[in-house]
């Protein structure tokens, strides 16, 4: 017997709004249910577009190519590739040799040397390895807060030169103990680095003036204001000779070896790096100071809008910029170089300290992991010419296919199959929609 009363309406969901009626699914409807991918194919996803994984495979990349190039120019692969078709089993093997000998030679004279007789001697390559990372960490970290700030810092040489003079200038010749030499040496020259960089900020912030013309013409006034200054008598002419030579750092003003005599090359102006590592990161990601400058960095018209004072952004950026420079600077004349400078004393790391902030992404820990990467090469690449006879600009060629690559993350993501980012999706997108909108 049917419970169904006259007039009643058998179907209850008959007469409501269409708008309180529940969503049809189902392979009949045309939208079937679809599950949600699981969270680790998402994560894996995330993971392959970013930046780190990027960067390393950059890295990876460009030593392949490196590979390639130390193949080509080795005498043994060019022998046997003359009688390839007879026996070309003798060519790979020359490859294979050339290719596994020189990245041995990297890492045994940049890591562990296996082939040394006692541990201390096998860990000295990673110990001068740490050395040269000093003064391209911090000048990277220099270089790495004004790209925060948008500002584009080449002047690392000429805030090395202006640093190193202002030192020597103040203090070399003064008869102090080490615990006040050190540190005062130290911070001379770190503000004579701020001060300099800080000329590139006011002319930017009063002026307009673009901070990579500044930078540039600073270069070559450091430069020769030093070499003049090493040629002069009573400036930094070393006494009693006439070479342009400044004169010794003082016993008293160098920095004290941090393992060891056995281990000359790294000393304690690595842990100021590492301290310096911290403040930056401390400035940049954490203080309120850092946020206002990554705003600016970001979009300074924004920032202005909300009250930050771009222009003193600007300044600060460059001073600090020019006094972590200043600490490279210091890197190389209180440990590297402690028998006197003259205008060459920045050894080009002013302008390796632009390829440490773009490897290490402009972050402070990135920097300090590309520093050690490119103090790494440095040290390697003796052993790798003098062992295997591979010439030492074959290390800078990979260290400029690194920054070609980091420079073009859309390329290496190609190579990979990588998934492409959501920037690089929309911009696909209007490329596509720009191009229909010609076509019709």
């Amino acid at each position: 017997m049917s419970d169904l009363t006259p007039g009643s309406n058998p179907n209850p969901l008959k007469g409501m709004p269409e708008e309180q009626l529940p969503a049809a699914s189902g392979p009949l409807t045309g939208t079937p249910d679809i599950a949600p991918p699981p969270r680790q194919n998402v994560f894996i996803k995330e993971l392959l577009r970013g930046s780190a994984v990027t960067t390393i495979l950059a890295v990876v990349v460009a030593m392949v190519v490196g590979g390639i190039l130390i193949a080509i120019t080795n005498e043994e692969v060019q022998a046997a590739s003359g009688y390839f078709f007879a026996q070309p089993g003798d060519t790979f093997v020359a490859i294979w040799n050339a290719i596994y000998g020189g990245y041995e030679a990297l890492f045994r004279g940049s890591i562990f040397n296996a082939r040394a007789a006692d541990f201390a001697t096998a860990i000295r390559p990673f110990t001068n390895t740490l050395g040269f990372a000093a003064p391209l960490i911090a000048a990277g970290l220099g270089v790495a807060v004004a790209f925060r700030v948008g500002l584009f810092n080449i002047g690392g040489r000429g805030q090395i030169l202006i640093a190193a003079a202002t030192a020597a200038l103040l203090t070399f010749h003064l008869d102090l103990p080490p615990f006040i030499h050190i540190p005062l040496t130290l911070a001379a020259g770190i503000a004579g680095g701020a001060i300099w960089g800080g000329i590139v900020g006011v002319l930017k912030a009063r002026t307009g003036a673009h901070e990579v013309i500044l930078t540039i013409m600073l270069n070559y006034v450091a430069f020769y204001l030093v070499a003049w200054m090493v040629r002069t008598p009573g400036l930094l002419q070393r006494e009693a000779e006439d070479q342009p030579i400044s004169d010794p750092t003082p016993a008293s003003a160098q920095f004290p070896e941090l393992l060891g005599p056995r281990f000359p090359l790294l000393d304690w102006g690595f842990v100021i790096v590492i301290l310096a590592t911290v403040f930056v990161w401390w400035l940049v990601e954490r203080s309120s100071l850092g946020f206002r400058m990554r705003a600016v960095g970001e979009n300074p018209h924004a920032a202005l809008a909300s009250g930050i004072s771009v222009q003193r952004m600007y300044i600060y950026a460059m001073l600090f910029a020019g006094g972590l420079a200043g600490l490279a600077g210091m890197n190389q004349i209180q440990g590297a170089v402690t028998s006197g400078f003259d205008g060459l004393i920045d050894a080009g790391i002013g302008f390796d300290a632009i390829t440490v902030a773009l490897l290490g992404r402009s972050r402070a820990w990135g920097v300090f992991a590309a520093g050690i990467l490119f103090g790494a090469l440095k040290s390697g690449s003796f052993t790798m010419q003098a062992s295997q006879g591979i010439p030492v600009d074959i290390v800078l060629v990979v260290q400029s296919l690194i920054v070609l690559f980091i420079a073009a993350p859309p390329l290496i993501r190609t190579i990979f199959f990588l998934p492409k980012t959501d920037a690089e999706k929309a911009a696909k997108a209007r490329a596509k929609a720009a191009k229909k909108a010609v076509s019709a």
